[in-house]
């Protein structure tokens, strides 16, 4: 694989930034995703790096270096990471677990395949138009949807903050996962909290990759959305790849695909998540059994859930 990659998070007019981002890739494998944590809720900033550490350290024991069934794996890390924000409620005795939003993408053999609950999104652009994006789990986009507010409108809502989708809720996420897409060299990725698309329309999240590498264009997104935000915006985060296409592996200059997969080692990983280990602090570490037992807990209840639905 070859692909150009950057992210950038800035803090808005709020007093800590509970927005987390980060990527992790193998030889033939990359993950990429971003995590806006909850302010109406306590320790929103746990609640989204705890996600992103055990999405991480998942995709770290599973791709090997491929992972198996990407959609899978999307469905129960973030099953995993809600069932984690939990343990962790009980563990502090917390009347609630804290909460965030995420989004989340998996690239293998030029195919991505995405996910999401709540409102952060997933933008791919392709030859100067948006292609595809995720549809936000917000009181918002459904009154936009069913026809009942202009979508010009949705911005100034005095409900646009309210999602009704996210890890650490009483109830388990609904996860929306994406049709496997084949990528075109060019193609861009774009992984953002709300900070970003609450202000700044299309066109300008088009225009932004028009001319310019992602290591430019998101950076200045980004400054773009606190200055549209003025004194009291949200925290932003962007994190954007663009995909050289395997087509065109030797045609495409080094400045423009940084990253080559292809000198990586057998087994090899790199992260830009720090994925908790034995006695890191702060905050809670995972064994890779407690993990495990996550995970096959996730398993059984949507096996389990499978079986109500084929039986009815």
């Amino acid at each position: 694989m070859r692909f150009s990659i950057y992210q950038e998070s800035k803090k808005g007019g709020r007093k800590v930034n509970q927005d987390r981002m980060g990527y992790l890739y193998t030889r033939d494998s990359l993950m990429m995703m971003v995590a806006d944590g909850m302010g109406g809720h306590a320790r929103g900033e746990v609640a989204a790096q705890m996600t992103m550490q055990t999405v991480a350290s998942i995709y770290q024991r599973m791709a090997k270096p491929l992972l198996p069934d990407p959609a899978r794996f999307l469905e129960e890390a973030v099953q995993a990471s809600h069932h984690e924000l939990h343990r962790y409620r009980a563990e502090q005795g917390l009347p609630e677990a804290p909460r965030t939003t995420i989004v989340l993408c998996v690239v293998q053999r030029g195919v991505a395949t995405w996910a999401h609950a709540g409102d952060s999104r997933l933008y791919l652009i392709r030859n100067g138009s948006i292609l595809d994006r995720t549809l936000d789990h917000s009181r918002v986009h459904h009154l936009v949807s069913s026809g009942l507010i202009r979508p010009e409108d949705a911005k100034d809502h005095p409900e646009r903050n309210r999602i009704f989708n996210c890890l650490g809720a009483f109830i388990a996420p609904t996860v929306d996962i994406s049709h496997p897409t084949a990528l075109h060299g060019g193609d861009i990725l774009l992984l953002c909290t709300d900070g970003l698309w609450g202000t700044l329309n299309d066109r300008a999240i088009i225009d932004a990759f028009s001319d310019k590498t992602v290591m430019r264009a998101v950076p200045e997104l980004v400054d773009a959305a606190l200055e549209e935000g003025g004194p009291e915006s949200d925290n932003c985060t962007a994190l954007a790849m663009a995909w050289a296409g395997a087509e065109s592996l030797d045609m495409v200059p080094p400045s423009e695909a940084p990253v080559s997969t292809l000198v990586i080692p057998e087994g090899a990983m790199t992260s830009t998540i720090q994925i908790p280990r034995a006695g890191d602090e702060p905050g809670p570490v995972y064994t890779d059994d407690q993990i495990d037992d996550a995970v096959n807990e996730i398993q059984k209840a949507i096996q389990r859930a499978s079986k109500l639905i084929t039986d009815q």
